[in-house]
C-alpha cells in the first residue's frame, strides 16, 4: 500500500487536469514547455529564512501575501517541502549540485564562513548543465558559496550575476562587516536603493534582455535575502535602523544580526515587500509573452527565524525539528501542474536539479550522480515511490531521517521516532512502541552517513555560542 505521505492531495477534477497535462507533455518532450518543441524557461525564486507558514496561503494571518497566494492558486502547493539543510549555504550547495551537500567540502560547513572554502568551479551545477543544453543562465541575489578569487557564480555556470556574495547584507547600505557586498559580475559596485527592490529591478532587466532572443531558453535564479536579518523594512524606521547599525563597530557578520532588533511589523514589511516585488516580475513575464513557457518555483532555503510562523511545527532555523527544515514550496508549470492543486510528496531543494535537467533534455555528469529526484510525476498529480531523506547538522549532533510518515531524530543524546503526519509537532516519541522501525531508520542514517564526507564540526564558524537555537533556548 502506498503511504498517504507520498500521495498528492488533489481532487478528481485536478487529476483529470493532470491527465490532460500529461497528454500535452507527450507532444512536447523533452522540453515540457507549453509551446511544442520548445524547452521551458526556469524562474527559481528562493527566499531566505522564510518559515513554513509565513505566506498567507500556508497559514499566516498577521499580513497577506497576495502574489504568492495567487501563484499557489495557479499551480501546485507542496505541503511536505523540505530544505536540504537547516541553514542557508548548505541548502544552496544541495540545490545547485542536485546532491547532498555533504559530498562537497563547501557543504560541510553550515553556514559557510571560511573564506578559503567554496563550491569548486569544476563541480557540475544546475546552471552549467543547463547551459550545455543551450540555456542562458543568471543569478540575481544571494550566492554564499565562496568568495573571489577562487569561487563565484560566473565560475559555476552562471552567465551573469548581480547580488551579494556573502550570507547577508544591510538592505540600504549593502554592506556587511563594514565592507560593500554588491556585485555586478565580478565588479564591486555602489548603488542606492532598498535591496529587495533592486533585486526585482535587475530580474526585470534580465527578462527584458531575454525577450531579444525569444527562442533561447533561460534559467533565472532569483535568491532574495528577505526576510533574513538585518531587520529593516522599506520604510523610515528601516532606514533609521540601517543608519544605527552603520555606527556599530564592524568586526564580523554579527554586526547586522542584532538580536535586540526587529518587530512583527518590520518582519511583515520585509515579507510583503518581497511578495510585491515578485508580483512586478511575474507581471513583466506575462507582458513579454513568456508566462506560458516558464516554470516558476518559489521556496525558502531553510526554516524560519525569530519572527517566523512555523505552526504546526516546532523548531526554527539551525534545528532538524520540522520547523527548521520544512519550507513553503510552490510550483507553477503551465500544462503540467493543475491550478489549485496540492501535493503531499516530500520534496527537497536538491530535487530541482534533476527536474529541470530532465525537462531540458539533459543528463547528469556521469562522475557526479544526483541524489535528488525528478519531481515531474508529482507535478502531474501522480504518486511517487516512497523515498528516504537524510539530514545532519553539527550543532547539538543532530541527525534526521524521513521515510513515509515516520521520522527518526537525534538531538545531542536524545533519540526519537515520530509520526510527522499524525504528530506534526513531534511530541509523541514512538521509539519504544516501534523499536524495529526506530532501529531501521537509525541504521539507515548511519549507512548513508558513511558515504558522506567527514563533518569537521565547522571549526571556522566563529559564533557558535550565538547560534539561534541556543540563543532562544527552545525546548523539545
Amino acid at each position: 500500500m502506498t503511504d498517504k505521505a507520498t500521495m498528492p492531495a488533489v481532487s478528481r477534477r485536478q487529476l483529470m487536469a493532470g491527465a490532460l497535462g500529461t497528454a500535452a507533455l507527450a507532444v512536447s518532450v523533452p522540453g515540457l514547455a507549453h509551446t511544442p518543441g520548445r524547452k521551458p524557461n526556469f524562474l527559481f525564486i528562493m527566499a531566505d529564512d522564510l518559515g513554513w507558514a509565513d505566506l498567507s496561503c500556508y497559514g499566516r494571518t498577521e499580513y497577506s501575501t497576495p502574489v504568492l497566494d495567487s501563484l499557489a492558486a495557479q499551480g501546485m502547493k507542496f505541503t511536505h517541502g523540505y530544505a536540504n539543510s537547516a541553514v542557508c549555504s548548505a541548502t544552496r550547495v544541495g540545490l545547485i549540485t542536485g546532491r547532498y551537500q555533504y559530498r562537497t567540502p563547501a557543504g560541510l560547513e553550515e553556514p559557510l564562513q571560511n573564506p578559503d572554502l567554496g563550491l569548486e568551479p569544476s563541480h557540475p551545477t544546475m546552471p552549467s548543465l543547463l547551459r550545455e543544453q543551450g540555456y542562458h543562465t543568471g543569478l540575481v541575489g544571494k550566492w554564499h558559496l565562496g568568495l573571489l578569487p577562487n569561487y563565484g557564480p560566473l565560475k559555476s555556470g552562471y552567465d551573469e550575476f548581480y547580488g551579494n556574495r556573502g550570507g547577508g547584507v544591510d538592505y540600504y547600505t549593502h554592506r556587511v562587516a563594514g565592507n560593500e557586498d554588491l556585485w555586478d559580475g565580478d565588479v564591486l559596485i555602489d548603488e542606492v536603493g532598498y535591496y529587495t527592490d533592486m533585486l526585482a529591478d535587475r530580474s526585470i532587466r534580465f527578462l527584458n534582455d531575454r525577450s531579444a532572443e525569444p527562442d533561447k531558453p533561460w534559467l533565472l535564479s532569483l535568491h532574495f535575502t528577505a526576510p533574513h536579518w538585518p531587520w529593516e523594512a522599506n520604510n523610515e524606521l528601516g532606514r533609521s535602523e540601517s543608519a544605527r547599525l552603520a555606527q556599530l563597530p564592524s568586526e564580523s557578520d554579527l554586526d547586522i544580526v542584532h538580536f535586540d532588533g526587529g518587530t512583527m511589523d518590520t518582519y511583515a514589511g520585509m515579507v510583503t515587500s518581497m511578495d510585491m516585488n515578485i508580483g512586478r516580475i511575474l507581471n513583466r513575464l506575462a507582458e513579454l509573452g513568456m508566462e506560458q513557457d516558464t516554470v516558476v518555483v518559489f521556496t525558502s532555503d531553510n526554516g524560519g527565524e525569530r519572527f517566523s510562523k512555523t505552526w504546526p511545527f516546532t523548531g526554527i532555523k539551525t534545528e532538524l525539528l520540522e520547523g527548521g527544515i520544512r519550507v513553503p514550496l510552490i510550483v507553477k508549470w503551465p500544462g503540467v501542474t493543475a491550478p489549485g492543486s496540492e501535493s503531499e510528496v516530500p520534496a527537497m531543494s536538491m530535487d530541482f536539479m534533476p527536474t529541470f535537467l530532465n525537462a531540458a533534455g539533459g543528463t547528469p555528469h556521469p562522475d557526479y550522480p544526483l541524489d535528488g529526484i525528478d519531481l515531474a510525476p508529482a507535478l502531474m498529480g501522480r504518486p511517487m515511490p516512497e523515498r528516504t531523506q537524510f539530514w545532519r547538522y553539527w550543532s547539538k549532533d543532530q541527525k534526521a531521517v524521513r521515510r513515509g510518515r515516520y521520522k527518526y531524530l537525534k538531538i545531542n543524546d536524545n533519540e526519537f521516532l515520530f509520526d510527522v503526519i499524525a504528530d506534526p509537532r513531534e511530541r509523541g516519541n514512538l521509539k519504544d512502541r516501534m523499536p524495529e522501525l526506530f532501529e531501521e531508520l537509525k541504521q539507515a542514517h548511519a549507512n548513508w552517513n558513511s558515504h558522506m564526507l567527514v563533518d569537521p564540526n565547522a571549526r571556522s564558524y566563529g559564533f557558535e555560542p550565538r547560534m539561534l537555537a541556543d540563543h532562544y533556548d527552545w525546548d523539545m
